[in-house]
Order: C-alpha cells, then structure tokens, then sequence
C-alpha cells in the first residue's frame, strides 16, 4: 500500500479536465431530458420478452429468435426505438442526484442543489407503490432465466442508491423530511427480502421481494449489507446492523481462492465481469469504512488483487469479463469505465496498482467516450462505437463518478474554484 501523495497519479491539468466534462454533461443532459432508451430496450417488449424466454428454455430455438436483437445492439444500436420506448430509471434518477449533491457540496451553486432536489422529487413519485415502505425497481417487465419480473418490481440492486441519494442531500441541508423516507427505505430492505442461510451466521438475500426469488446472487447480498450497515448506523437501528452481518458474511464467504466473486452461487451464473466485481468491492469497501471491519479489509486486497490482474487488458484499460457467459459482441463497456472510477476512489491511495489505472482509465473515458455534445459513448463495439445514450447504461452512474472523484478529492487535487458566472448555464 502507498499513502495519497506518493500514489498520487492525476493531474492538476486532468482534474481541470474532469470539471469542463462535467459541465458538458450538465448542459447536455438539461438539452436531451431525463428519459431514454435502455441497455435491455430490444427485450422489453413482449416479442423480446418472448424470444429472450425460448432461449433460457431451449437455447438453439431460442437463439433464432434472440439473434436479430442481438445483432442490432452490436451493429445498430439505434434500432432499440424499433422495439420499446424512451424511460425514467429510478436507478439513474438517484445517480443524477448524488452527482448534483457532490457539486453542490463543493460549489455550493444553488442549481446544483435544486437539481438534486429535483431528482429527489421524481423519486418519491417514481416509487413502487405495490410494497411495504419505500422501493424502486426498472419501468418495464424483465424476463429472467426464472420467469417474468414485472414492471415496478422493487431490486435491492436499485433501492441501496436511492437510500445513498436521500442521505448525502440531508448531509447538505439538514432537513428531516428526507430522514422519513430513509427510514421507510431502511424498513423495506429489512422486512421485505427472503434469506437463506449459508452458514453459521450466514445468509443470501433475495434479489426481489417476490416469493419464488432464489436467493445467491453474490452482489444482491452486498448491497443489502451495505444499505443495512449504513441505516443501521444513521438510524440507530441495531437489528439492521444484525441482517447485514449475514449477508456481509455470505459476500465474504463467497470469495474464491483466486480472490474472485461468481455473480452468484447457484452453479449456473458463474461469470465473473467487471462491473458487477466492482459492485461487490464497493460495498464491502464502503462497509469497512463504517465499521473497521478487518475481514472485509482481507477480502478487499485478495479482490484488488485478483481484479487488477484479470479485468483489464494490457492497455490498462477495462474489459467486460475475465470469465464470460456467452459470447460477446463488443470490446469496452461504458458501465466498466463508471465502476472502476468509483472504486479507484474509494480505495485511492492503498493500492499504487490501482491509482494507475484511475489515471489510464480518467484519461481514456474523456479522450474516447465523451462525445462533443457532452454525452458519454455506450458501448465501443467490435466495429464503431454504440452512441445511444442510456441513462441507465451508463450515462448517469459515469457523470456521478466523474461527481465523486471531484468531491472525494478536492483536497489532494485541488478541485478548481469556479466563478458563478462560469457554473451557470449558457444560452443559446
């Protein structure tokens, strides 16, 4: 491990960088709006919903029908309009406020917090109403290898961001009306997830609330435990801090030797990508920070290990796998890049490995992907690149990235100071 200055690898000029591709992104995203085609938008409908069933049942059937999407994802991404339609996505509503949250703490611009507060605003009327407290799913059914989740249905994947989102803008403001609906998030995470118990004080958690949701998921269990452990401490809430020590020692549990995460212990999704790895190390990166916890320190630095090891090419940059489900149509996901930012962030100055690859990877997503409109690229694909964008995927969790980095270290990197009249939007 190195300490912050020695491992210290952006620069002032890049930092400078990152502030202008912000900016960008804010004006694009007042331009374009709030909804937007999605990473799952060719399945969505009922022929994709349909086609994607037949696969899961009988995979060369199947693979008739799914292989026209598939194609237009790798080679006309534009052709998602063909089968769905624009949508919000709590998941990148949260985002959005968490970015806008970071700067307003830092620039302390009023526009920054009144669109935070915004996005806070379309949460609490975006909620699934069908469920005890307060929840979020995605806005359309989403067939699984398991059968059909319908649109609204909560995902613990989802409602841990939304909870974050909520608490960094009272951490701004101060105002109790966002500590009730913490509280009523907190509660549904708590009650409405079936476990298993994998061991000694040890369990999975479902990754819906719905009854027939097998648990082992290995990221769903992170992400409970994170959400738990922070409510728990934030609300004095001793029983949630009790049903995320299972689920934080199913995580650890769940560790290879080689320091790897399968998404899930069912013996069928035993991938290993990069997104989802980074999902799993910020939660438990995160979860230290709270508790001190000296196992989830271990399982961090077998997980860097491994990780920097096997999820990046010899660019330094990220790649989607190190062991694949299927076959790929593409070469670098926009997702990658988001993820890996927060957790170098996370975690910058243990590891001089993975500071480097913050800086090879800050440098590539604003050289490549960000687009002069100030939009990011989706997907660079194995011929061109995929330019829809997709708040979802990834738009809004590269932007609150980009937010954090920002905010994480305006001291080490002295975060320029604007003029007001430099934050304000221009007109045309």
């Amino acid at each position: 491990m190195g300490s912050p200055e020695n491992s210290r690898a952006i620069s002032d000029s890049t930092i400078g960088r990152v502030v202008i591709a912000v900016l960008s992104f804010c004006a694009w995203l007042d331009r374009y709006g709030e909804t937007s085609y999605d990473h799952q938008s060719c399945f969505a409908s009922n022929l994709g919903r349909t086609a994607k069933s037949l696969y899961y049942r009988q995979p060369i059937v199947g693979a008739v029908l799914v292989s026209p999407m598939v194609a237009c994802e790798a080679f006309i991404p534009s052709a998602r309009r063909l089968f769905w339609k624009p949508q919000r996505f709590p998941i990148a509503d949260a985002h959005y406020a968490m970015g806008f949250a970071s700067l307003a703490d830092i620039y302390k611009v009023d526009r920054f917090y009144t669109k935070a507060v915004h996005f806070l605003s379309v949460l609490q009327q975006t909620r699934c109403r069908d469920c005890s407290g307060y929840a979020w799913g995605y806005p359309f059914s989403w067939q699984t290898r398991n059968g059909v989740l319908s649109e609204g249905t909560p995902l613990i994947t989802t409602v841990p961001y939304v909870y974050e989102a909520f608490s960094q803008v009272r951490a701004i403001d101060g105002d109790n009306k966002w500590l009730e609906i913490m509280y009523a998030i907190a509660e549904h995470a708590f009650g409405c997830y079936a476990e298993v118990e994998t061991g000694p004080d040890a369990a999975s958690c479902a990754y819906t609330p719905t009854k027939d949701d097998r648990c082992g998921v290995v990221n769903a269990s992170a992400y409970r435990a994170f959400l738990l452990t922070k409510a728990g401490i934030e609300l004095g809430q001793p029983r949630y801090l009790e049903a995320a020590k299972r689920n934080l020692n199913f995580v650890l549990n769940s560790q290879n030797t080689n320091g790897s995460w399968c998404y899930s212990v069912d013996g069928e999704r035993d991938f290993i990508d990069h997104f989802h790895t980074c999902f799993v190390l910020k939660a438990l990166s995160k979860i230290e920070q709270l508790t001190r916890s000296t196992r989830c320190s271990g399982a961090i630095e077998r997980g860097i290990g491994y990780y920097l090891e096997n999820l990046f090419d010899h660019e330094g940059l990220p790649i989607p796998f190190s062991k694949a489900p299927r076959l790929t149509v593409y070469r670098r996901e926009l997702y990658d890049y988001a993820e890996c930012i927060n957790l170098c962030v996370l975690l910058h100055g243990r590891f001089p490995e993975l500071d480097r690859k913050l800086s090879t990877v800050l440098v590539d997503l604003l050289e490549r992907w960000q687009k002069p409109d100030g939009a990011f690229r989706a997907r660079e694909l194995m011929f061109g690149w995929d330019n829809v964008p997709m708040h979802r995927w990834a738009q809004s969790q590269a932007f609150r990235s980009l937010c954090f980095l920002l905010s994480q270290h305006r001291t080490g990197f002295q975060v320029q100071s604007l003029s007001q009249s430099t934050l304000e939007p221009t007109t045309a």
